[in-house]
Formats: structure tokens, sequence, C-alpha cells
């Protein structure tokens, strides 16, 4: 490394957000950046460890240590040759992954590991500033055909390193643009779009094509292009005309609550709330039912990162009141014993929305709704208690510690379940596991030799980077199953 005792010279600084004051009158990114000798600063953090457990955490396998030293050394050129060579999109990671590398770092063992996720963002952004990046097609076609469904994380992350090998790739989206997740589920104040089109535009460049507003059979593949007209193909049809369709659609059927009154108006779920948001910002035409918490109490159901975004995009729609509240106990303020380090732990985790306003309320159960005129007005809620017997938690209810809280919005924000309708399963063939992904053999094999699947779509609602792994693997295994032609 470039300096072995940076560490030790260098306290961990971070970028920091925009003013709340100002940054809940727009959808502009909160996050700021350091200056550039700040940013190498950090970067001088990066110790000489030995065992580089970030690169060890990464689902991407990020050489952190690698592009570390040269961003100190001033080197961007070749930290983001670096980056790169594991990474497709660094501009998405950069800014919405929750940095399992820097739960790893050895300086996180003290809470202080080094600046990973915001390097990351500042070496993909100054190489679009100064140009390195460049559409790059492949310099001969190898004659294969691969059909990708699903233009999410993992659908992008398998076209770019397909394409790049010679594979002619198109990749059909049921909604108007490509982005999936990131696009229609990830507000604008943590990853503006701009950046997402941007990368799309090169992709298209080096000769992927995106077939958007397409839907594959009757199936409701990806987020659907609310209400618009959309073009449908049939799923055998697909099947026969490439030498591969991999399925990288996503988990976007998410989870219920049957709580009584759960019939009222006005309980909707999470992702209908943000992707009608990021809609709007867009300037997208849709026939989405309108949803706004201005002058409204709102209650999220969910203490997760959707549910976070709620608070953030509720606060700026104007709610007169946000509650947050999770069923599951507080988690600690530091990583507790039973999760040592390098392991990832479950710690509490205050995102910018948070600190824009709103109350959390933690091991609280929802029991009811009521409601007036058909619409709901209040959550009914209970307090409850967690106890491990027998090396499982056990949820109880607490006696007389029933509340409520007016709402006049509840947002569902308590993650997804089943991906797959039956019909077009039955169609391409394919077994679902009991959740309702799709069933994989071995690794991204279906019970249909010609359809492969990756991504959420085969193990469940995950972490974007995980999908983009996920997708960069399939990549790979569809390479040497049919041959990459180099």
């Amino acid at each position: 490394m470039g300096d072995p005792k940076g560490f030790l010279k260098v306290p961990r600084k971070t970028a920091g957000y925009r003013p709340v004051e100002e940054r809940i009158n727009d959808y502009s990114e909160v996050e700021l950046r350091l200056t550039e000798d700040e940013r190498r600063s950090q970067a001088s953090r990066c110790m000489d460890c030995g065992v580089p457990f970030c690169h060890w955490a990464c689902p991407v396998a990020n050489v952190c240590p690698e592009w570390q030293d040269k961003l100190f050394r001033g080197d961007w050129y070749a930290a983001w040759l670096l980056l790169e060579r594991e990474n497709p999109f660094p501009e998405f990671t950069g800014r919405v992954c929750p940095a399992l590398c820097e739960a790893s770092c050895v300086l996180g063992s003290n809470d202080e590991p080094v600046t990973i996720r915001q390097n990351e963002c500042s070496i993909i952004e100054r190489a679009f500033e100064k140009g390195y990046i460049k559409p790059r097609p492949p310099k001969a076609r190898n004659g294969k055909k691969v059909a990708i469904v699903g233009a999410g994380p993992a659908g992008l992350a398998a076209a770019y390193f397909l394409n790049r090998a010679g594979f002619t790739v198109t990749v059909y989206e049921a909604d108007k643009k490509a982005g999936g997740y990131l696009r229609y589920g990830i507000p604008d104040f943590k990853l503006d779009k701009s950046f997402i089109d941007r990368r799309i535009a090169i992709m298209e460049e080096e000769g992927v094509v995106f077939r958007t507003n397409t839907r594959i059979g009757a199936g409701r593949f990806g987020f659907g292009t609310a209400g618009m007209d959309s073009t449908e193909i049939n799923a055998k049809d697909l099947e026969n005309e490439f030498d591969l369709v991999l399925l990288t659609i996503g988990a976007r059927e998410p989870r219920d609550i049957t709580a009584p009154g759960r019939e009222n108006t006005g309980i909707v779920q999470a992702l209908d709330f943000l992707s009608l948001q990021n809609r709007t910002v867009a300037g997208e035409k849709h026939t989405m039912n309108p949803i706004s918490a201005y002058g409204k109490r709102v209650v999220v159901i969910g203490g997760g990162d959707t549910g976070s975004d709620c608070v953030g995009t509720s606060n700026r729609q104007g709610a007169v009141k946000v509650t947050q509240i999770e069923v599951l106990p507080k988690p600690p303020d530091h990583r507790p014993p039973e999760e040592p380090w390098p392991l990832w732990p479950k710690v509490l985790k205050t995102s910018s929305s948070h600190q824009e306003g709103g109350e959390r309320l933690w091991s609280i159960s929802t029991t009811s709704f009521t409601g007036k005129h058909g619409a709901v007005d209040a959550v009914k809620a209970c307090r409850v208690d967690w106890t491990l017997k027998d090396g499982k938690w056990i949820m109880s209810e607490i006696p007389h510690s029933e509340f409520e809280i007016g709402a006049d919005i509840v947002l569902l924000a308590m993650g997804f379940t089943h991906v797959v309708q039956e019909g077009v399963a039955k169609d391409l063939n394919l077994e679902l596991d009991e959740r309702g992904n799709i069933r994989t053999q071995g690794s991204f094999h279906t019970s249909n030799p010609k359809v492969w699947a990756a991504g959420d779509a085969r193990f469940g609602a995950s972490l974007v980077v995980r999908a983009i792994a996920d997708g960069k693997s399939a990549a790979e295994a569809i390479m040497r199953t049919l041959g990459s032609g180099k």
C-alpha cells in the first residue's frame, strides 16, 4: 500500500448529506461528495492488512485494496480499470449498496472502516468526467443469441458481460424504461435516474438491444407498464428464437397483511407508493391511482430500507406525521458479540430519511385497522416480546399493551415473496419452489434446459449488489455452456 500507516494518521470522514431543510423540498440526491484531496486521504486509510476481508465480503468480488491504492496515488484511470473489471455498475453500488465490504474491513472491527462505498462512487464519477468510459462494442459476434427477460440489476449485469463477450443480447422489459427496482423502487434522492439512463445509453451503443414496454406471455414479468399499452410476446416463441433465455425478473410480489380492516382504502403497498413518485419525478404518463401523503398521517409498516424510503418520500410530499413500526426488536448500536468481525452485523441503521423526521417504533405487531366511511383512520397494534427457545426466536404479545396510531395512509413495506405466475411457469416448463421463486438445478439451470434464472427470481428478494453479482455469474456460466467465441 502507498501509506501502510495512513489509518493511524487519518480519521474516517464521510461526505455527509445536504442540509435537511434544503433536501426535504426536492428529490435531488442527498449525499455530498468530498474533494479530490479528501477522497485520496480517505483511500490512504486502506491498510496493509494481509488478508482483504473486504474482497471476501463483496458479492461482486471487488479488489478494493488495489484500487484504493491507485486512488491514494491519484491514478484515477488505473483505479477505474481495476474497479470496472469486477463491477459493471459502480455508479449504482456506490450509491445504494449497504457496503458489506466495510463491515468486513479490518478497521471495521473498531467501527471505523475505510469509506469504500464512497471511494468507489468517486472513482466511477471521475471516470465519466474524464471521458474514460466510452462505448466498447465487441470486435466480433459469436453467432449465439441470448434473451434476457427483466432489465433490473441482474439482467443488466448479465447483458453487460454477455454482450462484451460477443453474444447478441436482447433485453425485454415490461415497464416503460429499463432499470427495474433501481428506477422504480429506489427514490431519486438516493439514486438519480440520469445515472441509469447514462449507462443504458452506453450499453445500447455497444450493441445491447432493449425492448421495453414488452411483456412475455400473460405473466407480469417486471413491474408492468402502469396500465399503458404494451407489446406481448409468446413465451414459447422467445424460447424458440434464442439459444438461451435468462429470466431476471426479480421478486416483486409484495407481502400483504391479513389483519381485520385491511379492506379499508388508504392501505397500499410501499412499492406502488414509491414507484408512483419516481414516475412523477420522471414525468412519465401512467394510469396508476394517485397516492399522496400531503397533509396526512402516514404509518409505515416495515423497518427496512424500503420502509425508510417511504419515510423520506412521505416527508417530501408534506406528511404531517410519519411513524415507522417494525415487529422485530430494536437493533443494537454497535456490533453484538454473536456477530463478530468480519461477519455482517445487524446494528441500528439510521438513514438520511430517518434524520429528516418521523417516529420509529420497534417490537410492534399490527393487530387490525379501523376506518371511517371505508377509509383507514388508525392502526391498532400491541407491543411484543422476543425470547430465544431451542435456537429459535419466539414472538409473544405483551398483555395489556394495545394502542393505536392515527393514520390516513398505511404503507406496507414488509418485503417480497413469489415472482412467477403459474401460467407462465407452465408455458416454459418451469418448476417453482414453495415461495414461488424459480427452482434452479445446480447454479442457474431450471427444469427447462433452454431457460435459466438469475438474481432475485431464483433466490428471493435481496440486495442490488447481490443481484448484480448473480447476473455476472450467470453470464459467465452461459459463456462456459454456449462458448464465448474467444
